[in-house]
């Protein structure tokens, strides 16, 4: 019987001058980025925490510490590859991932389809096992007072083995 197990992940990037806006893999014009370490993408992010959560192997910054330079600019797809690896050894495979990110601004939905694309190339899994929405916040919080980004999601993995 496969063991199946359920993951969570959240993360919050500020706004910042002189970056480019990363979501999903994707370059989304904007005026201003998101400060971070690595690429500073919070969706990536937030599904690599609910991937490594799901088999309780930590978290992204005990995997990817912001202390290092060699995560310095780093895509997070890389990230999402490598974690895939590290679950792969562990035994597990992912199945589905379920992601939402919460910004009032830029309007992601005609991005969708290809964050979408590449979060499931890096993930090796095909499209339809990827979701991806975008909502605001209606104005409330720091989402909504344009001051970041937020990001959720959800992920199933499972082991053939019992991992």
């Amino acid at each position: 019987m496969d063991d199946i197990r359920v993951g969570t992940g959240y993360d919050v990037h500020a706004f910042a001058d002189d970056r480019p806006c990363v979501l999903g893999g994707v370059t989304v014009p904007h005026e201003r980025g998101l400060q971070g370490h690595s690429d500073a993408d919070v969706l990536s992010h937030a599904i690599g925490d609910a991937l490594l959560g799901a088999a309780a192997l930590g978290d992204i910054g005990i995997h990817f510490p912001d202390n290092e330079s060699r995560y310095r600019g780093i895509s997070s797809l890389v990230l999402l590859q490598r974690i895939v690896d590290a679950l792969g050894e562990s035994g597990y495979t992912v199945s589905n991932v379920d992601a939402t990110v919460v910004a009032e601004r830029p309007k992601l939905s005609p991005f969708v389809p290809l964050m979408r694309r590449r979060i499931g190339k890096a993930l090796g899994l095909p499209e339809d096992r990827v979701s991806i929405k975008a909502t605001t916040s209606e104005r409330l919080g720091f989402t909504g007072r344009e001051e970041g980004i937020a990001a959720h999601a959800v992920v199933l993995i499972r082991s053939d083995g019992g991992g």
